[in-house]
């Protein structure tokens, strides 16, 4: 029996990475995009952030949705950007521009100082039917890491080419896509949600 998952995001980087490691953990699951309109993200932390977008796919695609909110936090500044990290350089502010603000402001922050990791705060929301109440369950992954002083790769997208991961002097933007995969806080945050989904919706299916 197929699964089918509907993950609620616009952005089709996450959509892509969601896809590969679905289908390497649970085969049996095909991935579709909730659609809808993007939400509003008022919420003050990624969990919150997640929540609101699984409940806006879930209103969007009739069932269940999944969802992440995700984010790059330098301890220097204090966990930022944070949740602001897709609009770092304001509302309408693409990758580059957000990734070389941020080069520019640690322009003079020494090695010992550039400590960093991307957190993913996953969502599945489940509305309520004659099955159950409506069921919210999240998990947090993080992935840690330092900021670079330049940028490195053509892999990945967001802040991979400034980031490496803890262990490795390359960026996520120059490691394969399954190497990201089988390491990244989504993959993290993924592992963590995948004893949910077997629970909630999927059962020996799965």
């Amino acid at each position: 029996m197929t699964l089918r998952l509907a993950v609620a995001t616009h952005n089709a980087h996450k959509l892509t990475e969601f896809r590969r490691m679905i289908a390497a953990a649970l085969p049996a699951a095909e991935v579709v995009s909730a659609g809808g309109p993007a939400p509003t993200e008022t919420g003050v932390s990624f969990a919150e952030n997640a929540e609101i977008k699984a409940r806006a796919g879930a209103a969007a695609c009739g069932g269940p949705a999944l969802a992440d909110d995700s984010g790059l936090c330098v301890e220097v500044l204090g966990g930022a950007p944070g949740i602001f990290s897709a609009r770092w350089g304001g509302e309408s502010a693409g990758d580059e521009t957000n990734r070389r603000l941020l080069l520019a402001q640690l322009r003079d922050i020494p090695e010992s100082h550039r400590g960093a990791r991307f957190v993913c705060a996953l969502c599945l929301y489940i509305p309520a039917s004659e099955s159950g109440p409506e069921r919210v369950r999240t998990v947090l992954g993080e992935w840690p890491g330092r900021i670079l002083h330049e940028e490195r790769g053509s892999e990945g997208f967001g802040y991979d080419p400034i980031f490496a991961p803890a262990g490795t002097p390359r960026s996520a933007a120059e490691l394969a896509p399954e190497a990201k995969d089988a390491d990244s806080h989504r993959h993290r945050a993924l592992e963590r949600m995948l004893p949910i989904l077997r629970e909630e919706l999927g059962g020996a299916a799965l």
